[in-house]
């Protein structure tokens, strides 16, 4: 997994700086890998090759592009052992969730990307005016260590599907599966330029892609103090930007809800990943009469998530993805108990000093007696960190729900007809209903400031589509 190349204009090619980023098992705390540090130089000469292939690209029939995106498919499935191994090995993710949320996700992401663009439609006639969507241009995707692969597929897939050319900076944490895909793109021989792959630290590489006056959007997942950034620096020649941002997301139960079924997709949202996830609901609004009772199922089934190697089939929950996300965690865990809240489930993570060489591991952690006002209970930790509210009646379950900077996800547990009417109250893009399943077409973003635009689905799609409306007189455009 040593990789001392960036993919730039259908080629394999030295980076300017000619150095290498290490890539750390979290687990182990040993290098397993290496990528390219890439730099402004680097961006420049990618960026321009994107341009020049968005020249025929754009107009490239959609069925060509389909084609080139079907061989890329087959390419990556026969990967799927190796994508297993990598995201175990740099992200520390369990094996069967590596399988699940890190290589089959993904992949079949990729697939129902292809399956929606064969029945898009790229223009729509109106009474006297035709709709038109064209690729906007050149994206620069600046994607997160959180889930690698599965934060590509949301951009680059869709991008380069309706037309577009890409330029793809993942994070330099977990950065080896791009290169997977890099080597998918290039056995379908996907025509140069159309793909590119700059390997490198955001504040260089995503701060010059960002920056660069030939990149027409930027479509960015991570936190929302980056996404700031990113997006003031690409607002200085207003490019178009798409933002998938941070979360701090409720899990509202109400006085009838199934507890132990409540309980459970609690857990399993903030534990899974180990607690890396944007969307994971991790303040969990509880009614005062039934505080005693979740706190006790709390307790009892956190016992059942076995902390671990991620080779190891049994294990669930690995270690957090990098000794900076550690201490983020561990000083979040000190300021809940300095704050007045009491740990039912968990402890202090050791410091680095006291690991011996073992992996950035944190248990389940829960806080009962949290107020909404404390940091851990707006500010977002990105580990397993469960903060449970207590409320007296619904609107004030609402009110704490809806009492945060972020809106990205939500769950309300209870009979479904007030279920269901909660969950419209709940400012957030997406909201679970007692047992929901998510929807593969469903669009996943999120309101205020969890970000701007959607990913997945149709919305997903036409996030990479500028609109232009031509307004003729015999109304004679009929296909795009």
């Amino acid at each position: 997994m040593f990789y001392n190349k960036l993919y730039i204009d259908g080629k394999w090619i030295s980076s300017n700086l000619d150095e290498l980023i290490e890539v750390e098992n979290p687990a182990t705390r040993k290098i397993i890998g290496t990528v390219p540090k890439g730099n402004e130089v680097d961006v420049d000469l990618a960026v321009r090759s994107a341009a020049n292939a968005f020249l025929t690209w754009k107009d490239t029939p959609v069925e060509k592009r389909i084609a080139y995106m079907e061989k890329a498919l087959e390419h990556l499935k026969s990967q799927k052992e190796n994508l297993i191994s990598m995201e175990v090995s740099e992200l520390g993710a369990p094996l069967k969730w590596a399988e699940r949320a890190h290589v089959m996700g993904p992949i079949i992401r990729f697939e129902n990307y292809i399956r929606l663009i064969k029945n898009f439609n790229f223009s729509e006639k109106l009474k006297h005016a035709t709709i038109v969507k064209e690729p906007i241009g050149v994206i620069g995707c600046l994607t997160p260590w959180n889930y690698p692969l599965g934060q590509i597929m949301q951009k680059v897939i869709p991008a380069i599907l309706t037309g577009n050319t890409v330029v793809l900076k993942p994070s330099q944490i977990a950065p080896l599966s791009s290169m997977i895909l890099a080597e998918a793109f290039h056995k379908a021989e996907l025509p140069k330029g159309v793909f590119n792959l700059v390997t490198g630290r955001a504040g260089e590489v995503g701060n010059a892609l960002a920056k660069h006056n030939a990149i027409n959007m930027i479509s960015f997942t991570g936190s929302t103090t980056g996404g700031k950034e990113v997006a003031k620096l690409a607002l200085e020649d207003i490019k178009k930007v798409a933002l998938e941002l941070g979360g701090k997301s409720p899990l509202v139960i109400l006085e009838d809800a199934n507890l132990e079924l409540a309980v459970k997709a609690g857990l399993s949202s903030c534990y899974d990943n180990t607690g890396q996830t944007c969307a994971a609901l991790t303040r969990m609004i509880v009614p005062q009469s039934k505080l005693k009772e979740v706190e006790s199922l709390i307790i009892d089934l956190s016992k059942n998530y076995i902390v671990g190697d991620p080779e190891d089939v049994n294990t669930h929950m690995g270690p957090l993805a990098s000794y900076k996300q550690y201490e983020k965690v561990r000083s979040y865990i000190k300021l809940g108990i300095n704050e007045g809240a009491n740990l039912i489930v968990g402890e202090i993570p050791k410091p680095l000093d006291e690991l011996n060489g073992y992996g950035y591991y944190v248990k389940p952690t829960v806080f009962t007696n949290v107020h909404n006002n404390m940091r851990i209970a707006r500010e977002e930790i990105f580990g397993p960190v469960i903060c449970i509210i207590s409320y007296n009646n619904i609107d004030e379950a609402v009110k704490i729900a809806n009492d945060t900077v972020y809106g990205l996800s939500g769950a309300v547990f209870g009979s479904e007809e007030l279920a269901n009417k909660i969950a419209l109250e709940i400012r957030s893009g997406s909201v679970y209903v007692n047992d929901g399943k998510r929807d593969i077409d469903a669009p996943f973003g999120g309101y205020k400031q969890s970000g701007i635009g959607r990913e997945g689905g149709i919305p997903g799609i036409e996030e990479f589509l500028e609109i232009k409306s031509v307004f003729n007189e015999v109304n004679s455009i009929t296909k795009i």
